[in-house]
């Protein structure tokens, strides 16, 4: 009896209904997005340094003690405005010397004309031979020629004696002043007495890779180098506190060739500077936009990045995910700037992968506008 009681209870429990088992949890819900194409504008940085539209070296011309310095470091001086005095005695005297020696030259021309003047009438009459007549002019023209010679002595020494007085020969902002007055210059001198900037505009230098350059000619209208250059559109000049010069600028130049040994080329954009802010030697970014037409866009939060290179999880038909590495071609804000990997339509996570892993399903949620722009 008692074991048959035991039958019974293990019938009983045999038929009653099973516990549900602990199966695999349910697939997590993440935020997906759809890729869709739209024209954007990204824009590239490229290190440039300023110089001033005329940048002029301002040395000496002729040799001597510096007697005057009429400007100051720094100073903004107007084209013809006197800079620097040179003692002018010895050039002074070189010309008064110079001066003597014409006249003296003019003399002899005298005398050779009162020569042949006085020989003229006497050769006629046959009372002296022609050959003194001819030495008599002969005489003439070596002394015009030392007329000659003495007016280009004065004008040289006329010159020198200008040189002493060095004026500015644009409208600029003076540099450093290494000379003192008292000094002793001369030509030879391996540093300029001053630079002299006109930055009434500045010119900003910067340089295309190969791929730049390439992708520069492609992207934008015309035949030649020069009508793409008209086409372009205004750049930026990002200062070396990353804020933006207030004037925008042009890009009128690109160099003839490549640098071989940086394999890159050289590209010039063209500044206003009226209010005189930007000065040579300043340094910034010169800010390029591009636009593209038909981009796709990616967050940079729906991406990973693993040994260089950049990742999405792209969502199938049956809601299972695939790691797909994506080409990225610039930055747009906060979002990539996609040339290859995905297409208009594909789904991908938008957050959350961290902890996805290669073909898991999850429960995808359509992701609203207000969100994504958040």
């Amino acid at each position: 009896m008692k074991y048959l009681s035991l039958a019974i209870i293990v019938f009983l429990y045999g038929c009653a209904p099973k516990q549900e088992q602990a199966g695999t949890p349910p697939p997590q819900a993440l935020p997906v997005i759809s890729i869709n194409a739209a024209s954007v504008t990204t824009s590239l940085d490229y290190p440039a340094s300023i110089e001033g539209k005329v940048n002029v070296e301002i040395r000496p011309q002729v040799d001597g003690y510096l007697d005057k310095i009429f400007v100051d470091e720094g100073a903004f001086v107007t084209a013809g405005k006197p800079l620097f005095k040179i003692n002018e005695q010895p050039y002074r005297e070189q010309l008064n010397s110079a001066n003597a020696a014409l006249h003296s030259a003019e003399a002899s021309v005298i005398n050779a004309q009162l020569e042949i003047d006085k020989l003229t009438p006497l050769v006629q009459n046959k009372v002296v031979s022609d050959i003194q007549l001819k030495t008599a002019k002969a005489a003439y023209s070596v002394a015009a020629a030392n007329v000659e010679q003495a007016k280009a002595q004065v004008a040289a020494a006329r010159i020198n004696l200008g040189y002493t007085l060095i004026k500015a020969p644009v409208s600029g902002y003076i540099g450093r002043l290494p000379k003192k007055q008292g000094s002793l210059v001369s030509r030879t001198d391996p540093q300029a007495l001053t630079n002299l900037s006109d930055v009434h505009e500045v010119l900003a230098y910067f340089s295309f890779g190969e791929n730049d350059f390439i992708s520069f000619k492609q992207q934008y209208p015309g035949n030649t180098l020069e009508e793409k250059l008209k086409s372009l559109p205004d750049v930026l000049l990002v200062l070396a506190d990353n804020t933006v010069y207030q004037e925008k600028g042009r890009i009128d130049i690109i160099d003839g060739q490549f640098d071989k040994n940086t394999g890159a080329i050289t590209v010039r954009a063209k500044f206003p500077n009226t209010k005189g802010l930007l000065r040579s030697g300043n340094t910034g970014k010169i800010r390029l936009s591009l636009k593209h037409n038909n981009a796709l866009l990616v967050p940079q939060s729906a991406t990973v990045e693993m040994q260089d290179k950049v990742f999405v999880y792209a969502v199938g038909k049956d809601n299972k995910v695939s790691k797909q590495p994506v080409t990225v071609g610039g930055k747009n804000g906060t979002d990539y700037l996609v040339t290859g990997g995905v297409k208009p339509g594909d789904r991908i996570v938008f957050s959350g992968l961290d902890h996805l892993h290669e073909g898991e399903e999850i429960h995808p949620e359509k992701l609203s506008n207000d969100n994504l722009n958040k």
